[in-house]
């Protein structure tokens, strides 16, 4: 299994079969990332530029795979956790610590600079399992009691927070 550099695993054993398509990647089958930032791999953004900015692994004929591209990036964008499904409730105007945190897949090995981002969401429960244990984030597990609870309790909150209350009854002196 993937370790961090302390040693933690990270629950998978190949980043890649957990990525999904690269952020730099336009709908139209374009390397937005040679487009945008030319100035940081100008070789790289040179053959983009030569091919039509086309992505080399978009191409069905290519034979390119993500971890060939030098620039790739995978985060993902569903607020739910990946291990067990719970979902982001986050309340506006907290400081409460959110339900899901960013878990990564990729880490640069020793004495290498990580050149792919591939980072997941994970709730606190089961990112606190995969790096302390030998869970995955494939398991098909339910969410952790204690998040079931956190999670409720923050929507109870969100209902009492829309609830319609007219003026009228929120600053009522005739009952005082």
């Amino acid at each position: 299994m993937e370790k961090t550099p302390s040693g933690t695993a990270v629950g998978v054993d190949d980043p890649y079969d957990h990525a999904g398509l690269c952020d730099h990647l336009t709908d139209e089958g374009l390397c937005r990332y040679a487009f945008e930032h030319p100035q940081h791999d100008p070789e790289f953004a040179r053959e983009r530029r030569e091919d039509e900015f086309a992505c080399p692994v978009a191409d069905p004929d290519g034979d390119w795979n993500w971890s060939d591209c030098p620039h790739f990036r995978c985060r993902n964008r569903d607020r739910r956790c990946i291990r067990c499904g719970l979902e982001e409730r986050r309340m506006a105007h907290s400081d409460e610590r959110p339900l899901l945190e960013e878990h990564h897949l990729s880490y640069a090995s020793e004495g290498e600079t990580l050149s792919h981002e591939i980072t997941v969401y994970l709730c606190r429960w089961c990112h606190a399992k995969v790096h302390k244990s030998w869970a995955r984030i494939d398991d098909d597990v339910n969410p952790d009691p204690e998040a079931i609870a956190e999670a409720e309790g923050r929507r109870s909150r969100e209902q009492v927070e829309t609830a319609f209350e007219t003026a009228a009854e929120r600053y009522d002196d005739s009952t005082e």
